[in-house]
């Protein structure tokens, strides 16, 4: 039986599980995943555990993405973003991926959305907003972040036209920045976790508009304000269990090497929401 599993803390909440092992129920795989709450100091040793006790992938959530990245072989793409949150123990090393970006990329285009040229504009310089602009800009668009702390925006956006991808395009403000940036943007993405907890919204709904696709990271819940003033003013919403469903089907496939059931694994995310 092959084990793979989630490292974090707290990992109680996770819904990583269900909707990897409905994807092994569907492939018929003898495999199970499981999560592993490690204490902040130790994370170096549970990732030198799984790998001794043969454990074939690990995901990795807060507070270890960034511990993760000094502790493996991580690929070009988890350096640029600084994090990783998919191990892979088949090698002679563990190697790290950081697939929040695919999650960012794969979800527009279920959507049919194009972000090749594109104006996007990503809310949140944290963990979420790195790996979303590192997407949008790979994917051809124009990003602009915009962060509570500008400074820290700025930082992300030095590194992305540093990257060569954004060609320079890249620029950062504040939140006051929005009332420019959105009215004439094509993408929108929440990175923050302003909506999870409250009815409320990083983005007035008088910036929004129908020609604007909106993903939302937040998926608990589903329907945030951010996405319900958006299906108002006739946008195109994506929820955040989009991106969480998409970083795991690029895990199961890295760790696999097999095409992942997406439509069984939606439904098991889903029915947890």
């Amino acid at each position: 039986m092959q084990v793979f599993g989630l490292v974090g803390n707290p990992v109680g909440h996770s819904l990583s599980p269900p909707m990897h092992e409905a994807a092994y129920d569907a492939l018929d795989m003898d495999a199970r995943y499981v999560t592993f709450e490690a204490a902040p100091e130790r994370v170096e040793a549970a990732i030198d555990g799984a790998d001794a006790l043969g454990i074939a992938g690990l995901n990795v959530t807060i507070p270890f993405k960034q511990d993760a990245l000094e502790l493996v072989d991580a690929d070009p793409l988890a350096e640029r973003i600084g994090a990783v949150n998919t191990i892979d123990f088949t090698g002679d090393r563990p190697r790290g991926y950081n697939t929040d970006a695919a999650g960012v990329s794969r979800s527009f285009a279920r959507h049919d959305v194009s972000l090749d040229g594109a104006d996007a504009v990503v809310v949140g310089a944290g963990g979420a907003g790195r790996a979303a602009s590192f997407a949008l800009a790979d994917d051809g668009a124009s990003v602009h972040v915009a962060n509570r702390t500008a400074s820290r925006a700025a930082e992300l956006v030095e590194e992305l036209n540093a990257d060569g991808e954004s060609d320079g395009r890249a620029t950062a403000g504040d939140l006051d920045s929005l009332t420019t940036t959105v009215p004439e943007a094509d993408v929108l993405v929440n990175a923050t976790s302003v909506g999870m907890e409250s009815d409320e919204t990083p983005v007035p709904a008088e910036l929004l508009h129908d020609g604007l696709a909106v993903l939302d990271a937040v998926y608990a819940p589903p329907s945030t304000r951010l996405l319900r003033d958006a299906r108002e003013v006739g946008a195109t919403t994506i929820d955040g269990a989009w991106m969480l469903l998409y970083q795991g089907v690029v895990a199961f496939e890295r760790w696999t090497g097999r095409d992942a059931p997406v439509d069984e694994m939606d439904a098991a995310l889903r029915s947890r929401l």
